[in-house]
């Protein structure tokens, strides 16, 4: 009687598991986790539990993408981190994106947000600077030594999240993807097999989620991690520096970095299950869980 009844208990705890997901502590550990256990404080944060420094890329030393700034931890204790590259969307400058350089670093990651050589340029050739850029890191930065090859990840806005999704089509080793009200020609995606959270905007008149973000997101394979949330009543400019305190994008751009650059699966309590439709989005869909 006692061996039915341990038998069923464990049967009930191993439904219960799988129909919640693990506590984040019954989860494998990568390896590479940097930090304190999270909490939505601290992914909410302006800054995380790293201090800070910078470099400047001149575009001279660039020369396959416009230059740009590099952000790391200071504390070289922490070992070698991810990297992540950042471009801007049409006609902009890194400055607008340039807030999201210290808010991820500070989580335990090379971050590097760029110029691209035109502002004019198109989504493919931001993908292609920012594949650039994240080979300078590696290879001739200052701070290569810093970074592990092999956890590399892109990040963009507007044109420039189109780009980062031509990134992960040319380049399935990249570990993650996160365009921010995405625009782009080509709404299709079935190439891409790298998780990918789209963050798009109900309000984005620039690039309209109906013909770009939920496109994109819909187009990724189901078998690809990824994630859709759509800003309730926010516009195109949402994921800049013009909202440079906003709490959501930042949150869950280092939720995602932080779960599939890292491994690190105490953040997967951040992502799935994915936020109810509600007064921050009016659109969410999800592969979850992972």
């Amino acid at each position: 009687m006692l061996g039915r009844t341990t038998t069923a208990l464990a049967a009930t705890a191993l439904a219960l598991t799988t129909l919640l997901g693990a506590a984040p502590s019954a989860l494998a550990a990568s390896g590479y986790e940097k930090g304190p256990d999270p909490t939505r404080a601290s992914v909410e944060a302006k800054a995380g539990p790293f201090a800070v420094s910078t470099s400047t890329v001149s575009r001279t030393t660039a020369k396959t993408f416009g230059g740009g700034t590099v952000y790391y931890p200071t504390d070289a204790s922490i070992g070698t981190v991810g990297a992540v590259a950042v471009s801007p969307g049409y006609t902009a400058r890194q400055s607008s994106v340039a807030w999201l350089g210290p808010r991820i670093a500070s989580q335990g990651f090379v971050v590097i947000t760029i110029d691209t050589l035109s502002v004019y340029d198109k989504p493919a050739a931001r993908g292609d600077q920012l594949r650039a850029a994240l080979r300078y890191l590696t290879t001739s930065s200052a701070v290569k030594d810093r970074i592990d090859p092999t956890r590399l990840a892109v990040a963009g806005h507007s044109m420039g999240g189109g780009g980062a999704l031509e990134a992960v089509k040319d380049d399935p080793s990249l570990r993650a993807a996160v365009p921010l009200t995405p625009w782009n020609t080509d709404t299709t995606w079935p190439e891409v097999t790298t998780p990918t959270l789209v963050i798009g905007a109900q309000n984005d008149d620039v690039a309209p989620p109906y013909r770009h973000a939920r496109l994109f997101y819909g187009s990724v394979p189901s078998s690809t991690p990824k994630e859709y949330l759509e800003l309730r009543g926010a516009s195109h400019y949402a994921p800049t520096s013009v909202n440079s305190t906003n709490p959501t994008v930042a949150s869950y751009t280092i939720s995602w970095l932080k779960r599939f650059v890292d491994g690190d699966t105490r953040y997967s309590q951040f992502l799935c299950p994915a936020p109810a439709v509600g007064t921050t989005f009016n659109v969410v869909r999800s592969t979850c869980p992972f």
